[in-house]
């Protein structure tokens, strides 16, 4: 058989050749799943489905997956019930509560899921997210000094906390309780009331796929759940609030933060995906309006329409926005945001594109490389990513970019699978960004 015909054999679904240039290979499938599936179901999908292990009588869960089957038990997850506990106190005391979150859309979503669910209490929350610019990532000492200061008792953290040991620390000084919802791998516990994180060490929830807004998610079901119990919302007279109107942030958080669709996943994005279709929040009603968006959505529009408008206010405008936009409750104001955000999104296409050219300049002087290192002067610190993303996909390895100004770098990395990037010592990053400049040095490349 001609080489040509074995490679269109061989190639998933006969595409020899992906738009970049790749051949698409599937793994090996169970051929006695396959042909199971392939009794009531199309070759493609019964090949799809067998790849994932999934036999005929789970295919229509998975196909369509229903979030009362998928919901996990939120008290599954390490420290949820003292994290419950703690803000059903303070909501029963009427302690002033702060929440902060991360300038990305997991983080933003994250943020304003609690804010939407305190508000509906009449425990209206200060929002805090930090400026990308000048307070960097997470919880800062200054920031917890600024929140004691302004008279909060508690602080949630979403999207971030996890790793914040200086700042849980200050605000621990300040008298300020704090409890943390993240999703980041860490290898300790922060000095917290509360650390309510799959990828914490003893947490045996298996939840490790959710993004910080999934976790969020599941706490508000618990603790929803802990003030119906306990007669918060009888003895005011209150509603409780329809958590089914929050699932369109969970939902594009969920695609935005690419984490795995297994499980409830798959439930948060069809779901949310429903919720989005009716442009019930102003603000994603106006962000769809000066995108040109219009239903039915689809994944395609989470990740490349809205996310990226949403981030770009946290990566080249005010880190604010993105929240802004979601917990706006006024269509005018909503309006305002979306233009924000569609403009900061077309500033920051444009500083990619000027960064990720001379990054691929530099790359390819290191073909010889184990990784891409590269970085310039004033190269703005809110696209060092997305253009460490491009690197990777370009060049098939790890990539590390970093913007100087004014002989302070800062950086980020993005890997290929096989490679932990984030499980690299701090030590050993130096000794290779060491040896990556005495390569440019010597012009070895």
């Amino acid at each position: 058989m001609p080489e040509a015909a074995l490679q269109s054999q061989d190639a998933a679904f006969g595409v020899t050749r992906s738009f970049s240039g790749r051949r698409w290979l599937l793994k090996a499938a169970d051929e006695a799943l396959e042909r199971e599936l392939l009794r009531e179901i199309s070759p493609v999908l019964a090949r799809l489905l067998a790849l994932r292990g999934i036999g005929l009588a789970q295919a229509a869960g998975y196909l369509t997956p229903r979030l009362k089957d998928l919901l996990p038990e939120p008290n599954g997850l390490k420290d949820m019930a003292v994290a419950v506990a703690r803000v059903a106190a303070a909501l029963r005391a009427g302690e002033r509560i702060a929440v902060f979150g991360d300038y990305d859309v997991d983080g933003s979503t994250s943020a304003a899921l609690l804010s939407d669910f305190l508000i509906a209490l009449g425990a209206a929350p200060r929002v805090y997210i930090p400026d990308r610019m000048t307070e960097g990532y997470g919880p800062s000492p200054a920031a917890m000094r600024t929140l004691a200061h302004e008279g909060a008792k508690l602080v949630v953290t979403v999207d971030c906390g996890a790793a914040a040991i200086a700042a849980l620390a200050e605000a621990r000084a300040q008298g300020l309780d704090v409890v943390v919802l993240d999703h980041h791998r860490v290898d300790a516990a922060p000095p917290a009331v509360a650390h309510v994180n799959p990828n914490q060490p003893g947490d045996m929830s298996g939840l490790g796929h959710l993004c910080a807004a999934g976790v969020t998610f599941l706490f508000l079901v618990a603790l929803n759940r802990d003030l119906r119990e306990t007669g918060f919302y009888a003895e005011r007279g209150m509603a409780e609030p329809d958590l089914r109107l929050f699932l369109d942030l969970v939902g594009l958080a969920t695609i935005c933060d690419v984490v795995p669709l297994n499980g409830v996943n798959r439930a948060f994005v069809r779901f949310g995906l429903g919720q989005i279709g009716t442009l019930s929040r102003p603000g994603l009603q106006a962000l769809a309006g000066v995108a040109g968006a219009k239903g039915p959505f689809t994944p395609y529009h989470l990740g490349f329409v809205f996310g990226p408008r949403i981030n770009a206010g946290g990566r080249v405008g005010r880190s604010s926005l993105g929240v802004d936009l979601l917990t706006a409750r006024d269509h005018e104001k909503a309006g305002e945001f979306a233009l924000q955000l569609d403009l900061h999104n077309r500033e920051r296409q444009a500083i990619e594109k000027a960064i990720l050219e001379e990054a691929i300049a530099q790359g390819a002087l290191q073909a010889n490389a184990p990784f891409i290192l590269v970085s310039g002067d004033g190269w703005h610190p809110g696209v060092v990513g997305i253009v460490a993303g491009r690197l990777k996909e370009r060049f098939g390895k790890p990539a590390l970019v970093a913007g100087f100004e004014g002989g302070l770098g800062r950086g980020s990395a993005r890997s290929i699978p096989g490679i932990d990037i984030g499980g690299v010592s701090p030590a050993e990053i130096a000794l290779s960004v060491a040896a990556g400049a005495v390569r440019a040095f010597s012009g070895q490349g």
